[in-house]
């Protein structure tokens, strides 16, 4: 369980295995290969390999912003709760239990006695105090000080002895269980670097491995960057499964690095990976094959993240010396973006993007998040003529004959439109919404980039004019709060406001802080559906289409039970023999 919203790579894979498990294996120099598939079955090892076309960002669990990281760090730090993906409950990890006092201000978490970090030293109250404390210092920029600061104030975490903490809450806090399950960290190890201001460049990707401790179920062994990451299991790990035997039961574990989903496809079907989340174009192909080669495809549900189109609406960055790029106005204009809502063809991207398998998308939360998705949206209908209407009462037109359309000032209508490079969904996505928007007499310029610099543009230069970007989705929409305040990290469109800059984006900032107060599920939801409501209107996230998602697994891997909120006891994955 993940406490904010982190930006997706690739659509269908990482957001599921994000916490779950992941590879590993000892050092060697060859790309590995799956050993269990290509050995006899009675020398199976207790090996797993899967894929990904993304290489982490960053190795400190602090810092995250994207589902890369997430995966290559899941399975190597623990939060004090997890999600439960059968039940949405939450259930003990790190803390054994908990409990609230009358008024819902103070929730005293146990810890559990028999936990120690990698290097052997023993997991302490001091360690959750000191992670708490290091996601509210100024000096790390993070995601999950944005969920966990309520009303503006940051909650107090307290030691009350070595293995009781106490969480002091400025008000009730209706999110919390939801969203503290950011990653423990050892304060013997970052301790140092906090003091001196320097936590935020701990644990870069170039951080040899085993400099990197958690208390999880896997260590890892190895990063060869765009090749693969490697785990070994934990054979100090705290948890046992009802016979008493130490978990996880898989010795290793590794995650390929390839350069595109094609790759990805190939390798799996070749034995070389495990576990396989199929593009739509596969579904049907894997289907055909599944018997031939021994595995079982498996539909998981609908995709809980988002996938939509944002345009910049920074002023920072489109305003120097006097001067505003007009851009900003297009960008901020109801008449350009109702046209280009009514200018996203979903059906289009449902049948050649998706092959069928999606559903089209209009609210920012998913259906399959039952309690909050607002059902009562309606979806713009898609009409380029409706658009091109849209964009004459706005001032739009060709004055010059030259097919392009200008503005009421004479600038053509010119931008660009960025995903990530090796996302063939996506850079399908990116096609349609070009061909369309160049019917309407715009210039689009498409430019994919590598996921990690389109992260960086996103995050740090903010150079970017139009994107198609996921984002991943959870149980507890304050998760989202880094995306959805004005001052979030990740509120792509105009992020770290000092304040909201419009009155919608200010009626957001309220809503989020009422609905983390509300305790009344109902009013909860309420107050939700009224921030769907703002987001459908003001459309600073133009919603696509959401992907029905699959999984292929090869006969010989057990208990790998996936729901669409994540692996349900990924610990208890195994290899039959």
């Amino acid at each position: 369980m993940k406490p904010a919203a982190r930006i997706v790579g690739l659509l269908a894979a990482l957001a599921l295995l994000a916490g779950c498990q992941q590879p590993q294996s000892e050092p060697a120099a060859t790309t590995p290969a799956s050993t269990a598939a290509l050995t006899p079955a009675a020398k199976r090892e207790q090996r797993l390999t899967t894929g990904t076309i993304s290489d982490p960002k960053t190795f400190n669990p602090i810092m995250v912003t994207d589902s890369a990281s997430g995966v290559a760090l899941g399975d190597i730090f623990e939060g004090l709760v997890r999600l439960n993906p059968k039940t949405t409950e939450v259930e003990p990890l790190l803390a054994e239990r908990w409990e609230y006092n009358g008024d819902g201000t103070v929730c005293t978490f146990h810890l559990r006695r028999d936990v120690r970090w990698h290097d052997g030293r023993p997991f302490t109250a001091r360690d959750v105090v000191f992670t708490f404390k290091t996601i509210f210092d100024e000096r790390v920029p993070n995601s999950t000080k944005h969920v966990l600061t309520i009303d503006g104030k940051p909650l107090k975490v307290e030691q009350v002895d070595d293995h009781t903490v106490r969480f002091v809450l400025p008000q009730p806090f209706a999110p919390l269980l939801n969203s503290i399950g950011s990653e423990i960290i050892p304060e013997h190890i970052l301790g140092e670097a906090l003091a001196k201001s320097t936590f935020a460049q701990q644990w870069g990707i170039d951080t040899p491995p085993e400099k990197l401790v958690g208390t999880g179920p896997y260590r890892m062994t190895q990063y060869v960057a765009a090749q693969y990451i490697r785990f070994r299991r934990n054979p100090d790990y705290w948890k046992r499964d009802e016979q008493g035997q130490v978990l996880p039961y898989l010795e290793e574990q590794t995650l390929l690095i390839v350069p595109n989903q094609d790759t990805l496809y190939l390798k799996f079907l070749a034995g070389q990976t495990d576990i396989h989340y199929p593009r739509p174009e596969e579904i049907g192909d894997l289907q055909a094959k599944s018997q031939q080669l021994a595995f079982a495809v498996n539909e998981i549900g609908i995709d809980t993240g988002t996938l939509f189109v944002t345009f910049n609406r920074n002023p920072r960055h489109y305003e120097a010396g006097g001067k505003r790029n007009p851009r900003l106005h297009w960008f901020t204009d109801q008449h350009f973006l109702q046209a280009i809502a009514h200018a996203i063809d979903k059906k289009s991207m449902i049948l050649n993007c998706f092959n069928g398998y999606g559903v089209p998308a209009v609210a920012d939360i998913s259906p399959e998040n039952k309690l909050f998705h607002n059902p009562n949206l309606k979806d713009r209908e898609y009409s380029l003529d409706q658009a091109r209407r849209l964009l004459a009462e706005g001032g739009y037109t060709d004055r010059n004959g030259d097919g392009v359309i200008e503005d009421r000032e004479g600038t053509p209508l010119e931008f660009s439109l960025y995903t990530n490079s090796g996302n063939q969904v996506r850079e399908k996505m990116c096609s349609i919404l070009k061909e369309d928007w160049t019917k309407l007499g715009m210039k689009v310029n498409y430019r994919p980039l590598e996921f990690t610099a389109l992260v960086e543009t996103l995050e740090h230069t903010l150079d970017w004019d139009a994107i198609l970007i996921g984002f991943t989705g959870g149980v507890e929409p304050h998760n989202g709060a880094n995306l959805l305040r004005s001052s979030g990290n990740l509120h792509l469109w105009n992020p770290n406001q000092p304040k909201p800059g419009t009155e919608w984006e200010r009626t957001i900032d309220e809503l989020v802080e009422r609905g983390a107060r509300e305790l009344d599920v109902e009013k909860r939801r309420q107050l939700y559906w009224q921030i769907e409501e703002i987001l459908h209107r003001e459309l600073p996230m133009i919603q696509t289409v959401r992907e029905r998602r699959f999984n292929a697994v090869r006969n010989y891997v057990q208990n790998y039970d996936q729901h669409v909120w994540g692996l349900y006891r990924p610990e208890r994955i195994s290899i039959a023999q």
